[in-house]
């Protein structure tokens, strides 16, 4: 495998004292008393702010940003996908200080637990339903897949006890069985003492790679390192005397849409356009870290409002370094490594090729630009089949452009999609997969093997941080699932249940939700998701802006009827698939799609408050064992976050 014995030491030892002192810290926990909900699914409400903190980052930080983000960031977006994270750190303080009150105060279990309160029964079994199928079928399969994708692209050609580590479905075993045993035997308890060593090692291993990457950098070749540049002027002898920064810098700035150095993007940008910051991109940041159990469940299980304020604040200034060990690799992997990311892209491309040179034309075959510029005799030929297929009449000019032939073929592709709608399924024409240049959700295992010193140790550690993170976040998001359907379906269906029958049903969801997760986690390789970061994001519009508006309606306006959790939550996923398949809005990014639907339904419910307003505010159960108090240094340190995060959006303009 590469792997020197003292790295694999280093790797066994690390990821067994960490799941050893979570299971260790959380053997207390008493499953058949009055407390023992609590102590399983909240960790007995006894959570301190490093333990909320480092819990929350390494519940957050995963192989689905490693890979995910990386890979966004090796593509056309660049520093553009830190909005995620540095807006986070923004987000994470407003959580502390607006959300977080009401959720302790009331002493709720889960997220959709407040909706009854607040609105009605159906509005916590809706959301309930809809949280539950999300988190097993899109972040925790997405996770899984991640994790699979280093082991694949790492140990490719390699077996272990006769298994293929370079097939994904084995990865994706390994890593779900792996996570399932142990949230299975510890809980929440033992998930948050053994984030407190994978956060700082997750954060440690992340400063090793951007270091190394960095050293690499400035000893690359000046001629494979200028092929790769944003800016065409940038020649081997400009950067061949340059150091590393410098390097950096030069092959990476330019104007836009070629440069990766700005998080203002063009408004015509499918992915991250300027408008998604100014509302957009705030729905799934506020959504994820503010109503998201698995996140929110940290944060539940504080000691006292003041220790998950400063547990909040402090994971907010944390989510400030992450784009330097996530985003800037992410980036330099292009410009190190886009042969190797090419040669991970004919691996993806190789079954579909294989199927149009055998003589496949009864289906339409999808490619990018960079696909076309390696590959364009066969990108050409596949655009004749398609417009055989179509019977368009359209000849193709053999002095065509890349580009120009990418648009023709996504023409091609329109007219498919048009005429698909008017067909029963059965009869509709298909579409390959997509055959692209460049795998760049290979970028990060690709860093990691190209730029790790094998055999001292270091690969060792940094490998078990990111092992330990995928363990992490599948035990964080297996928890919570099994938290909501214990909580808000098992429990609310039965009425009469004790605290062990309780457990004992969460401890089965865990290994069901798993199984699931698993299963769905190997489709994910398909470039027809455009990658996982973008799938987990996509999906997530389904119910994200209907849940952010209810809540917002729950928390601030006090006399908005009952009614508006049934019907904000009813109408999100309506508008949003009206906007995502209909021709006249399909090429709308998700993220503004977001905006539209957060902002007609917060129009609806507004409406419903003034034509029919409560009476009185409705009275929230109270929690009198809580702490409720809090400090003015917590809220500065709030205040320095958003500070230092204006001015890094203002440096990288």
């Amino acid at each position: 495998m590469g792997l020197g014995i003292i790295d694999i030491i280093v790797f066994v030892v690390f990821v067994a004292s960490v799941i050893g002192i979570g299971l260790w810290k959380s053997k207390g926990e008493e499953t058949h008393g009055e407390d023992g909900a609590a102590d399983y699914f909240l960790a007995g409400r006894g959570l301190t702010w490093w333990l909320v903190g480092f819990s929350l980052i390494a519940a957050n930080i995963s192989t689905e940003q490693f890979v995910g983000m990386t890979g966004k960031a090796a593509d056309w977006l660049g520093m553009a996908i830190a909005s995620y994270e540095w807006m986070a750190a923004i987000t994470l303080v407003v959580v502390a200080f607006v959300f977080l009150p009401t959720f302790l105060k009331s002493g709720i279990y889960t997220i959709p637990e407040f909706l009854e309160y607040r609105y009605n029964s159906f509005a916590r079994t809706f959301m309930a339903v809809c949280t539950m199928i999300i988190l097993v079928g899109v972040p925790t399969a997405s996770v899984i897949f991640s994790g699979a994708k280093v082991i694949t692209v790492f140990f490719q050609g390699q077996s272990l006890l006769g298994l293929d580590l370079g097939s994904i479905t084995v990865g994706c075993w390994i890593i779900g069985i792996l996570a399932a045993a142990y949230v299975f035997a510890g809980g929440l308890k033992a998930c948050a003492w053994a984030d407190l060593i994978q956060g700082a090692a997750l954060i440690l291993g992340g400063v090793i790679i951007t270091v190394l990457v960095f050293n690499a950098l400035g000893s690359a070749d000046p001629e494979t390192l200028a092929a790769t540049a944003a800016n065409p002027e940038v020649t081997a002898e400009v950067i061949a005397d340059q150091g590393a920064m410098e390097r950096f810098v030069s092959l990476n700035k330019a104007p836009l849409p070629e440069g990766k150095l700005h998080m203002f993007r063009e408004a015509s940008d499918p992915e991250i356009p300027w408008t998604a910051l100014m509302l957009g991109l705030w729905i799934p940041n506020f959504f994820y870290w503010g109503l998201n159990q698995y996140i929110t469940q940290r944060t539940l299980g504080s000691k006292s409002l003041n220790e998950g304020q400063k547990g909040v604040v402090f994971a907010a200034g944390l989510k400030l370094i992450i784009p330097f060990v996530v985003v800037i690799p992410g980036i330099l992997a292009f410009n190190l490594f886009s042969g190797d990311l090419k040669e991970q892209a004919e691996i993806k491309n190789q079954a579909v090729v294989q199927e149009f040179n055998a003589g496949k034309k009864e289906q339409v075959y999808v490619f990018t630009d960079t696909f076309a510029e390696g590959h364009w005799d066969i990108a050409m030929q596949m655009a004749a089949s398609n417009a055989a297929l179509l019977d368009s009449g359209v000849t193709i000019s053999a002095d065509v452009t890349p580009a120009a032939l990418l648009d023709v073929n996504t023409e091609f592709i329109n007219d498919v999609k048009a005429m698909n709608r008017g067909r029963k399924k059965e009869e509709r024409v298909p579409f390959s997969t997509k055959l692209v240049g460049y795998d760049y959700d290979a970028a990060f295992p690709t860093l990691l093997r190209n730029v790790l010193p094998r055999g001292i140790g270091v690969m060792g550690f940094v490998l078990a941080a990111i092992f330990g993170a995928v363990v992490s976040s599948l035990a964080s998001m297996l928890n919570s699932a099994s938290t909501i359907f214990a909580m808000d379906i098992y429990n609310k269906a039965k009425k009469k249940t004790t605290q062990f029958e309780l457990v004992t049903v969460g401890r089965i969801c865990t290994v069901a939700f798993v199984l699931i997760a698993i299963l769905i986690a190997p489709n994910l390789g398909s470039p027809k998701f455009g990658g996982i970061f973008t799938f987990i994001q996509e999906f997530q519009g389904f119910i994200s802006p209907g849940v952010l508006s209810v809540f917002l309606f729950g928390l601030l306006v006090h006399k908005a009827p009952r009614s508006c959790g049934t019907v904000g939550l009813l109408l999100n996923p309506v508008l949003y698939g009206a906007l995502k398949w209909m021709p006249a809005t399909a090429g709308i990014p998700f993220l503004n799609r977001m905006a539209i639907c957060l902002g007609v339904i917060l129009a609806v419910l507004t409406v419903m408050t003034i034509v029919k307003p409560l009476p009185e505010p409705v009275n929230m159960p109270v929690n009198a064992k809580m702490d409720m108090s809090t400090t003015k240094v917590t809220k500065t340190w709030g205040w320095v976050v958003v500070a230092f995060t204006i001015v890094l959006y203002i440096i990288f303009r």
